[in-house]
This record gives C-alpha cells, sequence and structure tokens, in this order.
C-alpha cells in the first residue's frame, strides 16, 4: 500500500447523509448557548442580532459552497487559504478552523453534562462530558459511514424534538412575556442596549457556528459536484426556521430572565409551561440530548479531519494523519482533539473569567476561530477569481460579488466588536495562534518534503 493510500479518505457518503452533518454540527445551538444573548442584549436586542448573523451566515454559506465544490478537500478552508494566498494562507485559515472546531465539544459536551444533570441531579456534568467524549470518539474511529449514518439518526430525532418543544410551549407563550425588558433588560432601547447588541454577536453566531464543517466530508462524498450545493443550501434553510422558532417560544413563555445564563434553557422553559413532573418535561431531556449529541459527534468527525488535513499537509506531525489500518478513519486526530477538549473542561479555573461561565468563554473562543476562518474563506473565493478565472467551479456563488462582499464585511465587523467586548478571550486566541505560528515556521522543511496530498502539491 503506498503512503497516498495511507492518507486517503474514502469516497461513502450520500446527500442526506451530508445534509445530516451540516445541520447536525449545528442543531446543539439551538437547545445552548444561544440564551446567553439574552443576558448581553435582552431578547428584544438579541433578535436584531440574530437577524443580521443569519444574513451574514446565508451570504456566506452560498459563496462558500463554490469552494467546497471547486476544491472538495479534508481541509476545508485551509486547503481554499492554501490554494489562494499560499502555505502561510493555509496556516492561518487552518489554524483558525481548528480552534473553532476543537473548543465547541467541549461547551457542548458540558451542555449534555447539564442536561443529564436534570435527571440524574448526582451526576457530576464534568464526568458526564468525559463519558461523553470517550463513547462518541469511539463511534468517529469505528467508521466514517457508521458515524455519518448515526449523524443523520440524531439529527432527525433533534429537529423533530425542537418542534415538539414549540408546540408544547405554544399555550403558554405570550408576546407580552417576550418583549418585557426586551432591551437588555431595560423597557426600552438605550445606549445599553446598543452595546447588548454587539455584545451579543458570539451567542447569536453559535446559532449556526460549525455549518461549514460539512466541507470537511468533502472528500469523503459521493459525487460532490451536485451533493454539496443541495445539502448546504437545503442546511442553512433548516436552521435558519429552527433557531427563529427555538428563541421566540422560548423567550415568551415567562421571565426570560430566568434562561439567560443557564445550559438548559429549552427544558426550564418547557418547566414553566407543563411543570417539573410532566412527561413532556422528561421526554425533552432525553430526546434532547439528541441534538446535544448530533453536534458533539458531528464536531469531532469536523476537527479530527481539520488535524489530518493540516498533518498531511505537514503543518502538524505527520503521524496525525495516520489512517487506522481497517476501519479507514484518522483515529490519532480524533483522539487529540479529544485530549484538548478534555484539558479545557478541567481548566475552569483559568478559561472561567471576565465574569462569564467556562461555557461562555469557550462558545467565544470557538467564534474568534470561525470569524476568522470565514474572512480567510471569503478573502479566497474574491482571490481565486481573479487568478484562477479558468477553476472547474460546479456551482458558482449567486449575487458574486454582492454575497460574499456581505459575509466578508459583516465578518470583519463582528470580529472587530468581539475583540472589543472579549479582549482576555481574544488575548488567549492571540497566544494560541502565536504557539500555533511556532509549529508552522518549525515546520516548514517537513512541509516541503511532504508527498501525500497531490491537490495541494497541484496548488504550489
Amino acid at each position: 500500500m503506498s503512503g497516498t493510500d495511507k492518507t486517503t479518505l474514502q469516497k461513502s457518503l450520500s446527500g442526506i447523509h451530508l445534509w445530516g452533518i451540516a445541520v447536525g454540527l449545528v442543531i446543539s445551538g439551538e437547545y445552548f448557548g444561544w440564551s446567553y444573548g439574552w443576558d448581553k442584549a435582552g431578547t428584544l436586542g438579541f433578535l436584531i442580532t440574530t437577524i443580521i448573523v443569519a444574513v451574514m451566515y446565508t451570504c456566506f454559506i452560498f459563496s462558500f459552497t463554490e469552494l467546497t465544490t471547486a476544491i472538495p478537500h479534508a481541509g476545508g478552508p485551509f486547503a481554499y487559504s492554501y490554494r489562494a494566498f499560499g502555505p502561510l494562507g493555509g496556516f492561518v485559515a487552518g489554524f483558525a478552523t481548528l480552534i473553532e472546531f476543537v473548543f465547541a465539544p467541549p461547551a457542548i459536551a458540558l451542555a449534555i453534562g447539564s442536561y443529564l444533570n436534570v435527571q440524574f441531579p448526582s451526576l457530576d456534568p464534568k464526568v458526564a462530558a468525559t463519558g461523553a467524549y470517550v463513547i462518541f470518539m469511539a463511534l468517529n474511529i469505528a467508521g466514517v459511514t457508521i458515524a455519518a449514518t448515526f449523524e443523520l439518526f440524531v439529527t432527525v430525532l433533534a429537529i423533530i424534538e425542537l418542534f415538539i418543544f414549540m408546540g408544547v410551549v405554544s399555550p403558554g407563550f405570550s408576546i407580552a412575556n417576550f418583549v418585557a425588558n426586551g432591551w437588555a433588560g431595560e423597557s426600552t432601547f438605550s445606549f445599553t442596549a446598543f452595546g447588548g447588541i454587539f455584545a451579543a454577536i458570539p451567542f447569536a453566531i453559535w446559532f449556526f457556528l460549525a455549518i461549514e464543517g460539512a466541507a470537511m466530508a468533502a472528500e469523503e462524498t459521493k459525487n460532490p459536484n451536485h451533493t454539496i450545493p443541495r445539502a448546504y443550501i437545503a442546511g442553512i434553510l433548516t436552521l435558519v426556521v429552527l433557531a427563529f422558532g427555538t428563541m421566540i417560544f422560548a423567550g415568551g413563555v415567562g421571565d426570560w430572565r430566568q434562561l439567560s445564563n443557564i445550559n438548559d434553557p429549552l427544558p426550564q422553559a418547557m418547566k414553566v409551561v407543563v411543570g417539573e413532573q410532566s412527561g413532556w418535561l422528561h421526554m425533552l431531556v432525553a430526546i434532547g440530548l439528541f441534538g446535544l449529541v448530533a453536534s458533539f459527534h458531528g464536531i469531532i468527525m469536523g476537527y479530527s479531519r481539520q488535524i489530518f488535513a493540516l498533518a498531511r499537509a505537514g503543518f502538524l506531525p505527520a503521524r496525525l494523519a495516520t489512517l487506522h489500518p481497517t476501519r479507514k478513519t484518522p483515529y490519532l486526530a480524533i483522539l487529540a482533539g479529544g485530549v484538548v477538549g478534555l484539558i479545557a473542561i478541567y481548566s475552569d479555573n483559568l478559561i472561567q473569567f471576565a465574569g462569564n461561565t467556562l461555557t461562555a468563554n469557550v462558545v467565544t473562543m470557538s467564534v474568534f476561530g470561525a470569524l476568522v476562518m470565514y474572512i480567510m474563506s471569503m478573502a479566497a473565493l474574491i482571490k481565486l477569481r481573479q487568478s484562477e478565472p479558468k477553476l472547474v467551479r460546479p456551482f458558482r456563488a449567486p449575487l458574486y460579488p454582492v454575497a460574499p462582499m456581505i459575509a466578508l464585511g459583516l465578518s470583519v465587523l463582528f470580529l472587530i466588536t468581539m475583540i472589543w467586548f472579549n479582549p482576555q478571550v481574544f488575548t488567549l486566541f492571540v497566544v494560541l495562534f502565536g504557539a500555533g505560528l511556532v509549529v508552522y515556521r518549525l515546520t516548514q522543511k517537513t512541509r516541503m518534503a511532504q508527498a501525500d496530498d497531490p491537490m495541494l502539491q497541484a496548488a504550489n
């Protein structure tokens, strides 16, 4: 078996699999995390934030799909920026994506622990989070088709559950509850409310964060030219409907301020309507876990492919690009990302600062990585249109260059405002990026000798 065979992923995923991955990667964002935005902006302020973020993501996905179909590579944004800007551009996009996908799972794992704690009060959320890592790393190692089929199954259940949630709480919904003190805890719009709209950006992004991770499965997708556009377009439409529906119904069932700084807002919102002993509540906790599991499981798949792609191209130790001899999955990459996630979970004294919870800070760190990656991806799209006009593009971004410019401009604005409101988390982000840059410089000779990624060689 040649070295290339040892680092070549199998094409086994269908369109429905890819839709399941695209939605599943994100759907935990409907179950937790977003309600921290209420704490910053109030229900009305956060509604405005979410509308702006939804516009950005819609423009981004329609533009990003052009890159994904033209360059179907496990590295996703890393490969696009490498092609457009060379190794340094590839490093910036790849490392930013790595931060996004490695720091998102600890937040989701802790939310899984919090949901289980509702049902089993004696269970330590951190212990449950650790168990989730062990189980779903093992499932990802078992095989990509098995993992993707499971992802599709739990994603469909999670979607059904969100519609059930909306239906069950609808009798208790009141628009008066939703708008009460809706401007950053105040009854009228003010300068504080204006600032809160920007401070809430990372939590609105959490509604959609990681949908782009489906690009990392492009190398394992059958007929990607047709499959990827359909999966992405259907995915973003699904998520927009779920995001607004979940947020509005949860905010109208009582005092939304009681839900604004916790990891399990949906069970608590349902509890207000149906009571603590209702079977509906227990069903939401039980089935609602599928939403968290879908994202957790899918993002493990995403971070492992990013680590795999960076290692295969020489940006990380080559051993991390090793595939399991029988399962053909990047098992060492899966384990490496899991170790980082578990360290984050048990480092709450280091990561819990600036008056925010561990979950809020980890979410913010993940969003910093995402925004840098979005900026690099849109810049790569514009650059490649100019430098490689003859590149085969099975899907071309509609409304070009308006749509990618909207996505690029809003991403830059979001990044600037997030730095302003989260200087300590951004400092940690810069420190991690600096460490990554050192590795990038030290691995230069390895990259020059790398022979296992013919797609990137073709770009040189």
